[in-house]
């Protein structure tokens, strides 16, 4: 059985181990940029793990792990362009260092890439793990319609909100599981059961970051406090907000989120006033303990002994011991 930490090591060394350096230089150039600057690589941990909970060989699962992590990447430099935004991990985006030609015609090959990657190691279930892949590939695609939505509509609903970080965020975290659960050829039920723990880490892991957005530290958190104020994101702490503030309260904010202020600032207190007025910070907690639990409920529902999921527990415990 392998610790989290140990499985974050045998992910690390897998991308030492690999070369995307190929011509033409400036289509594979970007891609070693962005699958050099590490991250958080979550989605291969969590492919892994979900493999050796049912006591499966990790090194037949491994090349999907990369696979799922050079698509995950891959849909970060399309973000990247359809955001505007000049940063990530601390370092130029790919369409700012190279140009937006580029980070798409890069983006499109690390989509294939991953496939080949999936394609590269031969099992009994290839097929099954392909279409969940592919599933979950869609998904994701279709969580970022839903989301780039959001930004023009006047009417987002917090079951809406909950569609689409669904879609864009928790889909991918579960679909690694279940590939990794694939690969050890588990039941069905068990399967099912690890996607539902996966979807509930996805949703709860999204919300934090919201709450992180608006109430972290700077310096913890990696970037800017008040981002998705600034950029009038709807995210769960404005559609809650909206949901419980007064008439006047209400006119504050849509007049914020309604417009590119000149005094971010300004903007970002105002809003954080209200937020703190209706008592946002504790309701969003409440709502991510809420999708903690759940999770936890489905882990314990699967059929391996108690210390096989302590792996798991450990992710779980290390993303919720994240300070705001």
């Amino acid at each position: 059985m392998y610790t989290i930490e140990a499985l974050q090591e045998k992910v690390k060394q897998s991308f030492a181990e690999q070369n995307f350096i190929y011509e033409p230089e400036l289509l594979y150039a970007p891609i070693e940029y962005t699958l050099s600057q590490g991250g958080k690589r979550l989605r291969p941990v969590l492919l892994l793990a979900g493999c050796d909970l049912f006591d499966g060989d990790c090194e037949q699962a491994i090349n999907a792990a990369i696979g799922i992590e050079i698509f995950h990447n891959f849909t970060l430099l399309h973000d990247d362009i359809m955001d505007k935004s000049p940063m990530r991990r601390g370092k130029e985006t790919v369409y700012k260092r190279w140009n937006e030609n580029i980070a798409i015609l890069s983006g499109d090959t690390m989509f294939a890439l991953a496939y080949r990657y999936f394609l590269n190691t031969p099992h009994k279930n290839l097929q099954q793990i392909l279409q969940v892949f592919t599933e979950t590939a869609i998904d994701v695609c279709n969580g970022q319609q839903y989301d780039m939505n959001f930004e023009t509509s006047k009417t987002v609903t917090l079951d809406e909100y909950l569609t689409m970080i669904r879609k864009k965020t928790a889909v991918l975290l579960a679909g690694a599981l279940k590939i990794g659960s694939l690969y050890a050829d588990c039941s069905e039920t068990d399967r099912n059961h690890l996607y539902e723990f996966g979807i509930n880490i996805g949703l709860a892991f999204q919300l934090q970051d919201d709450l992180l957005d608006a109430f972290g530290d700077e310096k913890t958190f990696g970037k800017p406090i008040g981002t998705d104020i600034k950029d009038n994101k709807k995210t769960f702490l404005f559609l809650k907000a909206m949901e419980q503030a007064s008439d006047n309260d209400k006119d504050t904010l849509q007049k914020w989120f309604s417009q590119i202020s000149e005094n971010n600032q300004e903007k970002i207190s105002s809003v954080l006033e209200i937020y703190n007025k209706l008592n946002i910070k504790s309701i969003t907690e409440n709502e991510i303990e809420y999708y903690f639990s759940k999770s936890l409920q489905e882990l314990e529902k699967i059929n391996v002994a108690t210390e096989k999921k302590e792996p798991l527990r450990s992710f779980l415990n290390h993303l919720l011991g994240r300070k705001y």
